[in-house]
């Protein structure tokens, strides 16, 4: 397939993203006019043809997460309706994902809501990264491929962590997730207990595993308010932890008191990828692992028909780039 046979679309807060992996994959990001009409309602334009194209369309549905989702929405319903082969969204955080469940009889499942909506405009495919729970692929109807940001970090972070580190899961939901980590990185895991007290907030009951005078690498699939990493953070030093702490997530939200919870001396660097676009600047030690390599590859498979099953477990060459940056 030749390269004007696909075309690639950033949305507002995926442009960024959709730029690095148009330079891997040779190919200009495609001309839209994204903008609000003066009530806030999104207002999108195709500025070229996509009739009888593959389309990618690279966004992520972070805050202002139903903004992003809606401006997503608009691509996708304008590329269907304009003839286009195929509609890929690769969403690399997905947002609503917490609400995977009903956590009350009058609750929706907002996670399945979503992808209702997604499957509505014509998104035939969906690619993501490390969605928070495994569950959510099942909501939906057409092929969803999750992929792992565990090699790329793992990757990065072997260069940068001290010897006799322990791989520290926040939860017991991210035990798989941390136990891929330490076989990475060649560590013992630990696990912390906790009691969720509201949406924004969690309390550390318990740590399971030796951390005594070691350093430690806490992980997760996000960061938002960073209340779960400052309690983390506590528990470890009350278990005698050295004060040597590393943070890495795959996406990194920063909202609310997000960078006074990490503003703790123990914690000597923060690691999250760019699946949320992050301002230069915001603050010392925080660095960004770079997807680009990951998705481009994931969609010159997609679109030769080969498996993506090795972009689950392999880093992926970055092409003599720079796998990470202080941001």
């Amino acid at each position: 397939m030749t390269n004007e046979e696909f075309i690639l679309f950033g949305g507002t807060s995926g442009n960024s993203l959709a730029e690095q992996m148009a330079q891997i994959l040779e190919q200009p990001v495609g001309r839209c006019t994204i903008g609000r009409f003066p009530d806030g309602e999104v207002s999108v334009e195709l500025d070229e043809p996509v009739r009888g194209r593959d389309v990618f369309l690279v966004q992520s549905t972070a805050p202002p997460v139903s903004e992003n989702l809606v401006e997503l929405l608009a691509l996708a319903d304008a590329c269907r309706r304009s003839s286009a082969r195929s509609i890929t969204a690769i969403i690399p955080y997905f947002g609503y994902a917490r609400s995977d469940k009903r956590n009350g009889q009058r609750a929706p499942i907002a996670a399945s809501m979503v992808a209702s909506l997604i499957e509505a405009v014509g998104i035939q495919h969906i690619v993501t990264l490390d969605l928070h729970a495994a569950q959510i692929e099942g909501f939906f109807r057409i092929p969803v491929d999750s992929l792992t940001a565990v090699p790329v970090m793992a990757r990065v972070l072997k260069d940068k962590i001290p010897a006799g580190i322990v791989v520290v899961s926040p939860d017991e939901g991210r035990f798989r997730m941390a136990t891929e980590y330490a076989r990475r990185l060649g560590a013992p895991v630990a696990v912390l207990h906790k009691d969720r007290k509201d949406g924004a907030s969690t309390s550390v009951v318990n740590v399971v595993g030796d951390v005594r005078e070691r350093p430690c690498l806490i992980i997760d699939d996000m960061i938002s308010t960073g209340s779960t990493i400052a309690g983390a953070v506590n528990a470890l030093l009350g278990q005698g932890a050295r004060p040597e702490i590393f943070v890495a997530a795959t996406h990194g939200l920063f909202v609310g008191m997000a960078r006074e919870n990490l503003a703790h001396p123990a914690i000597r660097g923060v690691y999250v990828t760019d699946s949320i676009a992050l301002p230069h600047g915001l603050w010392p030690g925080l660095n960004v692992v770079f997807l680009a390599p990951l998705l481009a590859a994931a969609v010159r498979r997609i679109r030769s028909d080969e498996s993506i099953g090795d972009l689950y477990t392999h880093v992926i060459h970055a092409g003599g780039r720079a796998l990470s940056a202080p941001v």
